[in-house]
């Protein structure tokens, strides 16, 4: 079998013949003394270990080869069921401090409560491959709502023959390559009451890392499905601990879970809670299919991306029980009576506030309110179909620090009317300040869905943008040698401040394809008198004069816009009448055509400006991504003072909302370059993944959730090839990155960003 093995079975066959059988003719042969069996002996002890862990590794191998084949056949085995689920969940409040309640996504608790129950007694309805239809039947809770620890419910039904546990978030070691993540080792066989033998297998994480987790199943022999599976991990904030029994082997519930405990931990800023989860799960009308086909592949076949059935739920206004003991009749298992004590302890809670105010509504102080209001987001419901929605004035992902933009801080408001019919009104706001320019932005809209089924939406905004420099400036700087000793980074460029306002249509023609018109306006006023804007360097004075009697008062521009936007093989679902994209495997393709016009609100810019812009990714294996983004833009047909303001390639002076705000942009590229030239030409490919680098060097890297490689090319007027390669972490807190830039082959520059990402 192994060294370590065969040298056990010659040592028990030594010691327990003695001298007399197998053990004398050893000793005869190689003539071993006492010193000599001594080496012998420890030399067997020493490979000892090695041939236990080789056995029991190649063993633990081969047994989860079979249970990834099991897990395939998992997948396609069950097309459908109809179960009743109940959820119990004990939540514990074991230290909490003023920041407790200003925590964003946690629930609120009084002071005198620690401890709190929730019930769900709730329908599942299931469809091959990924169709789930989801009603509460019954619930009731000490906080009055279905609340808990944000994040914690995800962990309740996990698909364990799926490739993640949960989403994209946690890796399944029943993966196909869970070898390449996971370590397996085999820690005893048992026998069931069948007779069958169960495998009992540990596994954990190669490399350090929330995206894996740790634990052990049971397997049984023949059938190679799992038993049990206990698994620990982290993600973020919230540490998990889930217990999930499966069905019975030969039933229909063989590949599905019947019961989960699973305990969550949250910890921030010295508040700790924990949540206990009981969940039980009774299947019915369970339809079974040996089919040899995976459903999952089956689905990429289908020529239909509406995917309403899978986004299903239905909603039970009158499921919300007052009364702890009407839930009786759902429960697997009676409450005991220390849970029925929170219940009790709640309820005499509400009574003393009902004499105290009359209404039971618990009231906070004016510093409460006060704390409340800065520091955390608000979601306030004037009606049924009515919201109003606030980010918090102090949120550290308002915040984002850069070389190039420096510190910037934004401010989001955005109320909601909802119609009958599905259409819908919006009115947002935002504002914004740039620390290292000193300047104020401010953008106000309105938006109106006037044919939700198809995204039609007429939206209207009014705003100022980034100081920018106009074409007659630029046509003079180009006088400049290049080999010129005049510095142009010293040179004030942003001359122009920008007010501008926007009307436009958007409306989907065919799946995917939408089509944008619409007008934009520009009055643009000069940012300082220009003679300040040229004061910073000694200019050639018939530059200088060149420069400043190109400046005007004021510059109006009105232009028409026609966009069209293609996304090929685009998933979706209806919200009501809503459709809800979802995503494609293929790129977005953007196409952008703008033409200025002359005389209308006195606007003196004629131009033409096209742009085009794709982009998308491609997924490499489970855990690692390929971003990529391509994009070129022109002016042309230009005949008046006009100004070089791109889509697709700008720079944005506040935070904006991308879920990586490193790709797609040049990091260190001064901002001047953005308006200094007619065409560009740019190309983005970011490679992500979690165990690149880090991981392999230091030991404590477990909070990294990712590592990306950027690199950035651009061609434009004036600046020649322009290179620029970047290395950043992605953690649960923060998004960070290092850039280094190549100018011409001779240029070297550096840049960096560090966006917050704590509760975004």
């Amino acid at each position: 079998m192994s060294v370590g093995f065969l040298g056990v079975g010659l040592y028990v066959d030594f010691y327990r013949g003695g001298i007399k059988q197998k053990g004398l003719i050893l000793c005869r042969k190689f003539s071993l003394t006492f010193v000599g069996r001594s080496l012998c002996l420890l030399f067997l002890v020493l490979l000892f270990p090695f041939g236990i862990v080789h056995a029991h590794t190649n063993v633990s191998d081969s047994v989860m080869e079979r249970v990834r084949l099991t897990a395939v056949r998992a997948q396609s085995h069950v097309r459908g069921y109809r179960a009743e689920i109940y959820v119990k969940d004990q939540l514990d409040i074991i230290r909490r401090n003023s920041s407790f309640k200003f925590i964003p996504g946690l629930f609120k608790s009084p002071k005198e409560l620690n401890r709190h129950l929730i019930e769900t007694y709730s329908d599942l309805y299931f469809t091959a491959p990924n169709t789930y239809r989801h009603q509460i039947r019954a619930y009731t809770s000490t906080l009055g709502r279905i609340y808990g620890i944000s994040g914690a419910l995800e962990y309740l039904n996990p698909n364990i023959y799926r490739s993640y546990l949960i989403e994209d978030k946690l890796l399944s070691p029943l993966a196909p390559n869970g070898n390449k993540y996971y370590l397996f080792f085999l820690d005893s066989v048992t026998v069931d009451s069948s007779g069958r033998k169960q495998y009992c297998l540990r596994f954990c994480p190669r490399n350090k890392s929330h995206r894996l987790v740790e634990g052990d199943m049971v397997v049984t022999d023949g059938a190679w499905s799992v038993r049990e599976i206990h698994f620990k991990g982290k993600n973020e904030l919230l540490s998990f601990d889930c217990d999930i029994t499966m069905g019975e082997v030969d039933s229909d519930e063989e590949y599905l879970p019947v019961f989960n405990q699973t305990k969550t931990v949250f910890v921030f800023a010295y508040n700790n809670l924990e949540s206990y989860y009981l969940v039980s799960m009774r299947y019915a009308d369970i339809e079974t299919s040996e089919g040899v086909d995976s459903l999952y592949d089956a689905r990429e076949k289908r020529t239909c991306y509406d995917r309403t059935s899978e986004y299903s739920f239905e909603p039970n206004e009158s499921a919300y029980l007052q009364d702890f003991h009407q839930l009786d009749t759902f429960r697997c298992t009676s409450l005991t009576s220390s849970e029925a004590a929170i219940y009790e302890r709640s309820y005499a809670r509400l009574d003393s506030l009902s004499r105290l105010n009359g209404d039971g509504v618990d009231r906070h102080n004016s510093w409460e309110i006060v704390g409340d209001f800065l520091l955390s987001g608000s979601d306030w419901h004037l009606g049924p179909k009515t919201s109003v929605k606030r980010s918090a004035f102090i949120n550290p992902f308002l915040f984002q620090f850069s070389k190039t933009s420096g510190t910037s801080y934004r401010q989001d408001l955005r109320v909601m009317t909802e119609f009958a019919n599905g259409q819908s009104v919006g009115v947002n706001g935002r504002i914004g300040y740039n620390f290292k320019y000193k300047e104020f932005y401010w953008n106000t809209g309105a938006q109106y869905v006037y044919k939700p089924e198809r995204n039609a939406v007429l939206t209207f905004n009014v705003g100022n943008g980034n100081r920018i420099i106009s074409s007659q400036i630029l046509d003079e700087l180009k006088k400049i040698p290049t080999d010129s000793a005049i510095n142009l980074n010293q040179l004030n460029l942003d001359v122009f401040t920008d007010f501008n306002f926007e009307l436009s249509n958007n409306i989907e023609v065919k799946n995917g394809v939408d089509i944008l018109t619409g007008f934009v306006f520009h009055h643009r006023t000069p940012a300082k008198h220009p003679e300040e804007s040229f004061r910073q360097i000694q200019l050639p004075e018939n530059l200088s004069i060149g420069l400043q009697k190109n400046i005007r008062p004021s510059y109006n521009s009105f232009a028409l816009k026609l966009g069209i936007r293609w996304t090929p093989r685009l998933y979706y679902y209806y919200d009501g009448r809503r459709k809800m994209n979802i995503g494609s495997k293929f790129p977005t393709f953007r196409l952008d055509y703008e033409r200025g016009l002359k005389n209308i609100l006195n606007s003196t810019s004629i131009y033409e400006r096209t742009e085009l812009d794709i982009n998308g990714k491609f997924k490499l294996g489970l855990l690692s991504n390929l971003y990529y983004r391509f994009g070129s833009g022109m002016f042309s047909n230009m005949k008046e003072t006009y100004f070089v303001d791109f889509t697709y390639f700008r720079r944005s002076n506040i935070p904006d909302e991308w879920n990586d705000e490193m790709s797609g942009t040049f990091q260190a590229l001064p901002s001047r370059w953005y308006n200094a030239s007619r065409y560009y030409v740019r190309t983005h490919i970011t490679f992500e993944t979690p165990f690149l680098i880090l991981p392999h060097v230091l030991k404590y890297t477990s909070h990294i959730r990712h590592e990306r490689v950027y690199l950035n090319l651009l061609t434009m007027q004036r600046l020649g090839p322009y290179f620029e390669v970047g290395y950043g972490i992605g953690t649960f807190v923060f998004d960070t990155g290092l850039f280094l830039s190549l100018k011409d082959y001779d240029t070297i520059g550096f840049g960096y960003k560090l966006t917050i990402q704590l509760f975004r």
